[in-house]
């Protein structure tokens, strides 16, 4: 009982945190106390009717003190929810946003791409910068027909990708290699050519915006997953560069990028990349532009 009721009163501790958090007042300690409460009242929830071993209790305490260095709390679980996988997470590996949940709805939702033409009954993809394989997962788990090539150039990245593939039973579809968009395009154009979709979240942060993150970020995520250099587009020009080899006819490419790159990219192709047309912009949940679709143009033009 005593057990119990100091796990209810470091609950109630949690929860006022979180109302402040809620209220605006965004303090370090507020941001942690808040990511604490789902984790005190999970344990709460598994352990109600039985007493704390000294160990679940160390357990406990271990994993706030790890937030309380404003450690993500998706690195301090090890795990997190994306679409419908839970997927495991290890720092310094980019963790998946919700607005990539949304880059993903746009394939999904894509009639013609999940179908197939001409009756197919395979697709191909490639996903550039996997990070946890978040994105070429949820695919693969929605898609039967498709497969999957990822690439990421964080040796971390990659394996961490296979490590949830291999749990989710995934791994026949897809192919992880450790390759870098930038210097990599030749071995990639051999190995992956052709795909039917491209997709990606690059890193797209202009460098002079990244001093503007959140602690939990500069301190145990990769930069190099983030940083998209003095404009933003250092990754994803090679990528567009890329998109005009490797596509199938018609094929298209599903860009998440910064509010202010959809009119840069489309202007990019249009000058530069007569192969590619660029078909629309889409926007987040915030109604802010973040979503480029493009396609390659078909062999009649």
């Amino acid at each position: 009982m005593q057990q119990r009721a100091q796990l209810l009163l470091q609950q109630t501790a949690v929860s006022q945190q979180s109302r402040r958090l809620d209220a605006g007042l965004n303090t370090s300690h507020c941001t942690a106390f808040q990511s604490l409460f789902s984790l005190l009242e999970c344990v709460q929830r598994k352990r109600l009717r039985d007493t704390l071993t000294d160990r679940e209790r160390e357990s406990v305490w271990e994993l706030c003190s790890k937030r309380l260095t404003r450690m993500p709390v998706q690195y301090v679980i090890e795990e997190w929810d994306f679409r419908d996988l839970t997927l495991k997470m290890r720092p310094p590996v980019f963790i998946p946003r919700p607005e990539t949940e949304e880059l993903v709805s746009l394939v999904l939702e894509d009639s013609r791409l999940i179908q197939g033409e001409s009756h197919r009954t395979d697709l191909r993809c490639l996903e550039v910068g996997c990070g946890s394989g978040a994105i070429s997962l949820s695919l693969l788990h929605s898609i039967p027909q498709l497969r999957v090539f990822a690439l990421d150039q964080s040796q971390t990245a990659v394996c961490l990708t296979m490590e949830n593939a291999n749990r989710l039973g995934l791994q026949d579809r897809l192919e992880v290699h450790l390759l870098d968009v930038i210097k990599d395009a030749d071995v990639i154009l051999s190995k992956c050519n052709p795909v039917d979709f491209l997709i990606s979240n690059p890193p797209y942060l202009l460098s002079q915006d990244m001093k503007t993150l959140q602690t939990e970020i500069l301190k145990f995520e990769d930069h190099s997953a983030l940083d998209g250099g003095l404009d933003g587009l250092s990754v994803i020009r090679p990528i567009l560069a890329l998109s005009s080899k490797l596509l199938t006819p018609r094929g298209r490419v599903y860009l998440e990028v910064a509010p202010c790159h959809p009119p840069i990219i489309q202007q990019l192709i249009e000058e530069m990349m007569p192969g590619l047309l660029y078909l629309e912009t889409r926007c987040d949940l915030t109604n802010r532009p973040r979503f480029c679709i493009l396609q390659k143009k078909g062999e009649d033009g």
